[in-house]
């Protein structure tokens, strides 16, 4: 069609009212976990952080022992 931009899609409009509708329509949907499904996966993330903060901690000390075993060499 002339004047159209090729690719440009038109959205229809909705009113704030029918926006909030929708919203609560879909929030409906939405199956919350359960308290102790939260609290539980709480404790997975703090156990997966604390391992992986140790496992680059170690990381990071074997790779600081090499540079320092290196720049040894240079002096």
């Amino acid at each position: 069609m002339p004047g159209d931009i090729e690719g440009s899609t038109r959205v229809a409009k909705t009113t704030l009212i029918e926006f909030i509708n929708q919203v609560r329509a879909e929030t409906a949907k939405v199956v919350w976990p359960t308290g102790r499904e939260t609290v539980m996966t709480g404790v997975m993330v703090v156990i997966m952080t604390t391992i992986l903060a140790l496992f680059f901690l170690g990381v990071d000390s074997v790779f600081n022992a090499i540079v320092k075993a290196l720049l040894s060499l240079a002096k």
